[in-house]
């Protein structure tokens, strides 16, 4: 007996490092349900209560996101991300909204400086996704695209700190899109972000930053006044 506890702690840990992997290469995005209990154990050949242990891990780790009735969900990419989600999910918009201003603007003046050719055709790319996600009217595709756009803003700046922070408040980004969107997109509401991406090409940094800094700011103003 006094071996078997171990063995079993070994493999549920060993479980505990395969789904975190899984989430945090991207494999299973932020809000993406995982695989059902039944298909993991399938997949990892392991006894389903180390898959509920582990599933209970990462969801006090923050990770993950158990929804009775519903599925399991991703609920951040890092255990320091899961902290800030729940640190933050009750703060002011006005509040994430400067923080999110202050954040960007700074990438966007980086990456205004030490953008790449490659990270200049993945922000066109983006840019585009973006206005496509837009046109379909749907709320979750265009707060995903919106999003992953300023993302690799933030990852054109080449700050690994401050990429790392973005990345781990992406979650309480994400909520707040949501939360300033609601639940449909309106014309009158449209930011055109291709003056950003521009700036970013010319190697403007204050115009960048300009750019960036003002769309937060915009977002928690309307917020704030509607709190």
């Amino acid at each position: 007996m006094s071996l078997t506890a171990p063995r079993r702690a070994a493999l549920a840990d060993q479980v505990i490092g395969q789904l975190r992997l899984q989430i945090t290469s991207g494999e299973w995005p932020v809000g993406s349900r995982i695989p059902t209990e039944p298909e993991l154990v399938e997949r990892l050949g392991v006894a389903r209560n180390t898959v509920r242990e582990a599933i209970r891990a990462l969801a006090h780790n923050g990770l993950l996101d158990i929804r009775q009735g519903s599925g399991t969900y991703v609920a951040a990419t890092s255990e320091l991300a899961g902290v800030m989600h729940r640190r933050f999910a009750e703060a002011r918009p006005h509040d994430v909204a400067e923080v999110r201003s202050t954040l960007e603007a700074s990438a966007a003046r980086l990456a205004a400086r030490h953008r790449t050719p490659r990270e200049l055709r993945q922000l066109d790319a983006l840019l585009k996704r973006r206005e496509n996600a837009w046109g379909t009217g749907n709320v979750e595709s265009f707060v995903e695209a919106d999003a992953t756009f300023h993302m690799a803003v933030v990852q054109a700046s080449h700050n690994e700190v401050l990429t790392a922070l973005y990345a781990d408040l992406g979650s309480v980004v994400r909520a707040f899109l949501r939360h300033d969107v609601g639940d449909e997109l309106r014309a009158d509401e449209h930011m055109d972000h291709g003056r950003l991406v521009d700036a970013i090409r010319s190697g403007d940094p204050e115009t960048a930053g300009s750019e960036a800094g003002s769309y937060a700011r915009v977002c928690g103003r309307s917020l704030y006044a509607a709190g």
